[in-house]
């Protein structure tokens, strides 16, 4: 959780398109790829799986925990649904460890591109956005952190 970025944004998505477009429209070996994302994410300590890391607005439940380094921001997380879990992982592959102002501007633009909302259907894309939405909360009150230091 405590590596420094290294790469941008802009990098990382950039990445994940390249990735996608390997399966050419192929939904099953796109949520097979999603899902072992998913398996990638590192294990979530136990303490963190409470409701108050927990993301409002997920059917499924996906927990999210971040530390603040240097003006940048590590996540951590965790999702009790396989596909969920592979959501929550490209994001923390593109956002963990980005600075603060960086993850707050963040254009998500790899989501519309891979077409991700139609791959994973109208609740999940709900859940995603709030995932986001959660992501950027945090990167938010973070700020407000720095700001007051």
């Amino acid at each position: 959780m405590v590596k420094r970025a290294c790469k941008t944004i802009r990098q990382h998505q950039d990445e994940i398109i390249d990735a996608f477009t390997t399966f050419s429209g192929d939904r099953v070996a796109m949520l097979d790829y999603l899902i072992d994302l998913g398996d990638t994410l590192a294990p979530m300590d136990a303490l963190y799986k409470t409701d108050r890391y927990l993301v409002q607005g997920c059917m499924s439940k996906v927990w999210v925990a971040d530390t603040l380094i240097t003006k940048r921001l590590f996540f951590q997380a965790d999702s009790n649904t396989a596909i969920t879990k592979g959501l929550i992982s490209l994001l923390l592959k593109v956002l963990s460890g980005q600075s603060v102002q960086d993850i707050i501007e963040a254009d998500l633009y790899f989501i519309a591109t891979i077409g991700l909302n139609t791959l994973i259907g109208f609740q999940r894309s709900s859940g995603l956005a709030h995932m986001i939405k959660t992501l950027k909360i945090r990167a938010l009150a973070n700020n407000q952190i720095i700001s007051h230091a």
